[in-house]
C-alpha cells in the first residue's frame, strides 16, 4: 500500500480537514510536516466540529499523530488545543501524538515582532495572521532557533536566549515596540519543559519503522501550492514550502516514501487577506459564494475574498505540487447558478498566458479571462455517486479535469465525511 500525501492547490482552506479525516480513519499514521498554528482544519464527525490548528486531524480518529521538523511549534497554543480537543471528548497525550525533537520553537517575541512589522506596514501589510510563523522560520535559517530538544539542557536555553534577544530586541526597538527580559522567556520555557518533553521523539525514526513494516501514512500539508514561499504569490505567501516535496524535508523520510499527492481544491476559487486574485467576484455572486460557503478563515475568522475557480493557476500548481489527481471540495455551494465562469488564462499587456507571473506588479495586472459553463438547476448536496450529480455539474468537473490537467479522484459534496464520491482509493498507489 502506498502512502498518501495532502496539499491544498489554491490558497488555501479548501476543506483539506474533511479529506485529510476521510483518509485518516483508512491509514496508521498521520504527519503534519509544515506551517504553525496560522493553519486551520475544520472537521465535522458525528455532528461534533472540531477545529485544529497543530494538531494532525487523525487524533480525531484515534491515529498515532506526528508533527514533524518542518512545522513551527507554538508550545502555549499545543497545549491550548489539546486541552480544548479533550473537553470535546477526544484523548490526546504521548501515547498518541509525537514531536520531533528537532522541530523549532515559537516563543512570544515571534508573533511580537509579526505585529509590529504588519503595523509598520500600514497599508501595504502582507496579511499575516500575526501569530509569529515569518519570523520563527527566519530564526531556524539564521541558525538561532529554540528546538524542542533544547528544552532539556537549561545552559543552552540560557545561551539561545541571548543571541535571540540580541537579535529581536534590536528590531522590536527599531519599529517603537516594547523589547523582552530574558529571565521570563527562560523561566517559562523552564516550566514548559517537563510538560512538553515527553511528546518528543525521533520522528523520522518512526516514519522510517512505519515503512518498514508497512503501514499507511498520511502527510497533512497546510495552506497551499500558491502560498508557497519560493513557488506562490511572493510576498503574499506563508513562510514555508507547501508543495508535496517538502513532505520529505518536514518529517525527515526520503521523497520516494511520499506516495500518491493529492491536491485539494474548490469548486470556487477563495483566498484569505492581501495579495493578487485574477478571478475574483466584488459582485452579487461572489457575495453568495461567500455566504452558502460559510466563509471565514478557521484560524482567523477573517471573511475569505471569493471568485470564480480558476483552471489556470490550479494546473500551474498540479505540476508545482506533484499533484497525481485532485479533490473536488463545495461543488454543492454551485448548486442553482444559471451560469458557471472559469478561468482559462490571463490577458498581460495585451497577451494571453496561461501561468501566475512571479513578479508583483505583472501579478496584479493579470486579467482574467473566463470560459462559460451551463450551470444547473438540480442539488448536488449529500451526493455520493456520480448517478446523483446533475448532468451539467458532471461537464464543470470534466471541464476541469482537462483545464487542469488532472484526474478529479474525489468529490465532496457537504461537510459531513460520508458525503464524498471516491473515485479511487488513494492508498492503492
Amino acid at each position: 500500500m502506498a502512502n498518501v500525501a495532502v496539499i491544498g492547490s489554491q490558497w488555501g482552506d479548501e476543506g483539506k480537514g474533511k479529506v485529510v479525516d476521510w483518509l485518516a480513519s483508512r491509514a496508521d499514521i498521520v504527519v503534519r510536516f509544515q506551517g504553525g498554528h496560522n493553519a486551520g482544519h475544520t472537521l465535522v464527525v458525528d455532528n461534533t466540529t472540531y477545529k485544529l490548528s497543530l494538531l494532525p486531524s487523525g487524533v480525531v480518529r484515534g491515529k498515532l499523530g506526528l508533527i514533524g521538523n518542518g512545522v513551527v511549534l507554538d508550545p502555549e497554543a499545543l497545549f491550548t488545543e489539546i486541552e480544548r480537543v479533550r473537553g470535546q471528548g477526544l484523548d490526546v497525550g504521548p501515547h498518541n501524538l509525537r514531536i520531533a525533537e528537532n522541530t523549532p520553537l515559537i516563543l512570544p517575541l515571534h508573533p511580537a515582532l509579526d505585529r509590529a512589522r504588519e503595523a509598520a506596514r500600514g497599508q501595504d501589510k502582507i496579511g499575516t495572521t500575526g501569530r509569529g510563523i515569518g519570523p520563527a522560520y527566519e530564526d531556524k535559517v539564521g541558525r538561532r532557533s529554540i528546538r524542542v530538544c533544547d528544552l532539556a539542557e537549561p545552559e543552552t536555553l540560557s545561551f539561545k536566549l541571548d543571541e535571540l534577544l540580541l537579535h529581536h530586541n534590536s528590531l522590536l526597538k527599531g519599529l517603537g515596540a516594547e523589547p523582552f527580559e530574558k529571565q521570563p522567556l527562560l523561566d517559562r520555557l523552564l516550566e514548559l519543559a517537563p510538560l512538553l518533553l515527553p511528546y518528543a521523539a525521533p520522528v523520522w525514526e518512526v516514519l522510517e519503522n512505519a515503512r518498514r513494516d508497512g503501514k499507511r501514512v498520511l502527510f497533512e500539508g497546510a495552506q497551499a501550492v500558491m502560498l508557497d514561499v519560493d513557488h506562490g504569490t511572493y510576498p503574499y505567501v506563508t513562510s514555508s514550502n507547501t508543495v508535496a516535496g517538502n513532505a520529505a524535508a518536514g518529517s525527515g523520510i526520503g521523497p520516494a516514501s511520499i506516495g500518491l499527492v493529492l491536491g485539494i481544491a474548490k469548486a470556487y476559487t477563495t483566498r484569505v487577506g492581501s495579495g493578487p486574485f485574477p478571478s475574483e467576484l466584488h459582485d452579487d455572486i461572489g457575495k453568495r459564494l461567500g455566504e452558502r460557503g460559510r466563509e471565514f478563515g478557521t484560524v482567523t475568522g477573517r471573511p475569505r475574498r471569493c471568485g470564480w475557480f480558476d483552471a489556470c493557476m490550479v494546473r500551474q500548481a498540479v505540476k508545482i505540487g506533484g499533484v497525481d489527481g485532485l479533490v473536488l471540495t463545495k461543488l454543492d455551494v454551485l448548486d442553482g447558478l444559471d451560469e458557471l465562469k472559469i478561468c482559462v488564462g490571463y490577458r498581460l499587456n495585451g497577451e494571453i498566458i496561461k501561468r501566475l507571473p512571479p513578479a508583483m506588479k505583472a501579478q496584479a495586472a493579470c486579467e482574467p479571462v473566463f470560459e462559460t459553463m451551463k450551470g444547473w438547476s438540480g442539488s448536488t448536496y449529500g451526493a455520493r455517486s456520480y448517478a446523483e450529480l446533475p448532468a451539467e455539474a458532471v461537464k464543470y468537473v470534466r471541464r476541469i479535469e482537462e483545464l487542469v490537467e488532472a484526474p478529479v479522484m474525489m468529490l465532496s459534496t457537504s461537510p459531513d465525511r460520508d458525503d464524498t464520491i471516491a473515485l479511487r482509493d488513494p492508498f492503492a498507489g
